[in-house]
């Protein structure tokens, strides 16, 4: 969704790192939105499964991951319609403000002490998260020229934001959350997404061209016919739920099941559209075949991965000795630890990678983050078997847990990222991030479901079973990898 508007210019004289003094803007902003982001998904899990006398949901294991699972998939989703009402109403930049005011008040809303107040919240975030999240990665690279060798350099920056908010959101959130009230913890991520608000208006000043207007505005008939649209929309989706609530079917479990199964369509509805396009070259289609692939390995990867602040989390709280000098810090903080991984890890992946070259094609890598993932869950169910009978383990079981992904992560996440944008058809360049994201939005859709399962199986079995099933489909990516070179078509 980048957008052809010129390149913003720095003032004479001002540099954040010798970048446009706009990418200071914009990675304190994104910094900021990742803090609350990670801050509330770090105890979210923990809150809705802790009992009505601690102040929680009181809601099953069951239940709660697979809230949290949804939750994760409808962010992602909803980069689509996002991307869409920065390109052809709001613009970038307005689409990142407004998006920030509606997660702070998202986020608002959750620190109200009130039952319904959680999932009200988690609606209006998930808004917000859709009108920002993918539109200001878009005003980072209108920042520069499309050849610029500082643009990557650019991001590299802007990314560390994200993974600065990430680790440090937890040690705050969780704190406040776990050790003195559920909503305090809700309403520091609140002050943080505040925080970035107000700074991303006053710097304003700095963003230049970026972002400003629309790429491609919808006007006279076409933006009526488009609002009209919307709002029928939005009408259906109200009496479904009104239909649901008259039927006393609206229930959590009710809204994640039909969350989900919207997820897997929108995908298959996706694919189905661009497939079927007659104007696709013969290249273009055997790359988008080898896409799929890639798709289907990103969502089973993810399905896994984001189980860290679900199924993980609730290991970290109930069979970890988190005892250190007498005190007993957070299970939450453990999820400071992926983050911190990343940052240190990131330039070691940048450099092995430029190292190899061509001689680990994308698919390959693609396995090795299946593998790593998949073992990251073996590992974990030796950790549950030592569990086993209520004695707590060491969390250095999950810092190795979390160690093995991140190297996944990183075999995986940045060149699906490249490859997506390399494998795109002319036609769909700017849409394809968005496909990109609903890896990221089935794997976690169906993860939640997947990880009612802890709830019933025993844990060792439960993360035996998916490991193995990872790693096996890692060795199957591994075996399909000449296969899916040649439908890439010359593309790495």
């Amino acid at each position: 969704m980048a957008s052809d508007a010129p390149a913003a210019r720095p003032p004479a004289g001002r540099t954040f790192f010798g970048h446009p003094p706009a990418l200071a803007t914009l990675f304190l902003t994104e910094m900021w939105e990742r803090f609350s982001f990670y801050g509330m998904r770090a105890i979210l899990v923990l809150y809705l499964t802790a009992s009505l006398a601690e102040d929680g949901q009181g809601l099953g294991e069951s239940t709660a991951n697979a809230v949290y699972g949804t939750y994760n998939a409808m962010v992602y989703l909803m980069a689509l319609p996002g991307g869409w009402v920065a390109d052809r109403l709001l613009g970038a930049r307005r689409s990142v403000l407004w998006g920030g005011v509606v997660i702070a008040a998202g986020h608002y809303v959750m620190a109200i002490p009130v039952r319904w107040s959680v999932f009200a919240g988690m609606a209006l975030i998930v808004v917000g998260t859709g009108l920002l999240k993918p539109n200001i990665s878009t005003m980072v690279g209108d920042l520069y020229d499309r050849d610029s060798p500082r643009r990557d350099a650019g991001f590299a920056i802007f990314y560390m934001g994200i993974n600065l908010g990430a680790f440090i959101a937890p040690l705050v959130c969780g704190f406040l959350g776990e050790k003195i009230n559920w909503h305090l913890g809700f309403g520091a991520a609140a002050v943080g997404m505040t925080l970035g608000v107000a700074q991303y208006v006053l710097g304003r000043r700095n963003l230049g061209d970026a972002g400003a207007r629309p790429a491609d505005p919808l006007l006279g008939a076409d933006r009526r016919r488009a609002l009209t649209r919307a709002g029928v929309a939005a009408a259906v989706v109200l009496l479904a739920v009104a239909a649901l609530a008259v039927a006393d079917l609206f229930t959590v479990d009710t809204v994640v099941n039909v969350l989900t199964a919207v997820t897997v369509l929108v995908t298959i509805g996706y694919f189905t559209r661009i497939m079927t396009d007659r104007e696709l070259s013969a290249t273009e289609r055997s790359r988008m075949k080898a896409y799929v692939w890639l798709f289907v390995f990103a969502a089973a990867f993810w399905l896994i991965y984001d189980q860290a602040g679900s199924v993980l989390n609730v290991f970290a709280a109930d069979n970890t000795d988190r005892d250190v000098g007498g005190f007993t810090f957070p299970a939450s903080w453990l999820q400071s630890v992926n983050p911190i991984l990343i940052i240190l890890g990131a330039p070691l992946a940048a450099l092995l990678w430029v190292r190899l070259g061509h001689r680990v094609s994308t698919p390959a890598k693609f396995a090795v983050g299946l593998i790593l993932n998949g073992l990251s869950f073996v590992l974990m169910a030796a950790a549950a078997q030592a569990a086993v009978g209520g004695d707590l383990v060491s969390p250095w079981w999950l810092v190795a847990v979390y160690a093995l992904q991140v190297a996944g992560e990183l075999s995986l996440s940045p060149v699906g990222l490249s490859a997506t944008t390399k494998l795109a058809p002319v036609k769909y360049a700017s849409q394809m991030m968005g496909l990109w994201f609903l890896a990221t939005a089935v794997g976690d859709a169906i993860g939640g479901q997947v990880a009612r399962l802890a709830d019933t199986w025993a844990e060792p079995t439960y993360f035996l079973t998916f490991g193995l099933a990872s790693v096996a489909l890692g060795v199957g990516a591994v075996m399909f990898t000449r296969h899916v070179r040649a439908l890439m078509a010359g593309i790495h």
